[in-house]
């Protein structure tokens, strides 16, 4: 049987990208997550970090068609989008999807315009769409899209559910669970947002910025503890979870002596690479 849905980690750094040689068998470059459907070209893209650049050769060089879909707004989902060949050309067509509140294109531009930046959104080459999207199902690019609002800090901030009707995933790229309280292992509640996205998806894909006992110091940053990915994933039926949206300064060592923890975890757990891909019809290929 051929792939369902195909999964390619363009970025999975949090916060700011991570350039050396520690960062180089996990990557360094920020969110963003391709989506294809059946052996065709990626149509659905999931943030628009740094690693948004590695679509143009996921792509063998042609534009982008499809949609491109932001958690959030904060610059490590959103600085990839105008150094993108794939989606900064003449004969690209992107429809952009952000969590609503207001004007997509100005609220966008916030962060994306003079001073700031060069040009505005409107600037980028080829046909582009900004809007607003509030919780709910949604169909977008071929896929059926569920839109949640998680917790994080600083701005309105979705988790999604992706399916093709046949295979699944969820991404919760940036979620701060303990905002809403300890939780029963105290790293944040299993809350039904989280709980509903998760379930029965074959893959999380899910924010593990922090380890467990760095969580009491840094929670106020916005960001959930690996063990956090874990334990939802085991409360909702998922086989395979990716530790995503890694610290800055998590080293490949570190992340391979973080995942280690969690050898005899229920739920596969690996942490997530810049580059891999990962089929649904065979979600514990990587």
């Amino acid at each position: 049987m051929g792939a369902r849905v195909r999964v390619a980690l363009l970025g999975v750094r949090g916060s700011t990208p991570a350039p050396g040689l520690e960062f180089v068998r996990y990557g360094g470059h920020t969110s963003s997550v391709a989506v294809a459907l059946d052996g065709l070209m990626p149509s659905l893209i999931l943030d628009a970090g740094t690693g948004l650049r590695g679509l143009t050769a996921l792509l063998g060089g042609r534009p982008f068609s499809g949609a491109i879909v932001l958690g959030h707004l904060h610059w490590d989902h959103t600085q990839g989008l105008p150094f993108c060949p794939a989606v900064d050309n003449p004969d690209a067509k992107v429809d952009l999807w952000m969590p609503a509140q207001g004007d997509a294109e100005v609220v966008l531009a916030r962060g994306m315009a003079p001073p700031h930046f060069p040009i505005t959104p409107r600037q980028l080459r080829g046909a582009w769409w900004f809007g607003g999207m509030e919780e709910g199902v949604h169909e977008i690019a071929g896929f059926e899209v569920l839109a949640r609002e998680i917790p994080h800090k600083g701005g309105r901030t979705f988790g999604y559910r992706v399916t093709d009707g046949r295979s699944s995933f969820a991404y919760l790229s940036d979620h701060c669970p303990s905002n809403l309280g300890p939780g029963p292992a105290g790293l944040g509640e299993l809350h039904p947002a989280a709980l509903e996205l998760a379930d029965g998806c074959d893959l999380l894909i899910h924010d593990a910025q922090y380890l467990d006992e760095e969580l009491p110091e840094r929670a106020s940053f916005g960001h959930a503890a690996a063990g956090y990915s874990v334990a939802l994933a085991e409360a909702a039926s998922v086989p395979h979870v990716l530790f995503f949206h890694h610290d800055p300064q998590r080293t490949d060592d570190a992340i391979d002596t973080l995942v280690a923890r969690y050898e005899n975890a229920k739920p596969r757990v690996e942490g997530a690479r810049q580059g891999s891909v990962i089929d649904l019809s065979n979600p514990t290929a990587a």
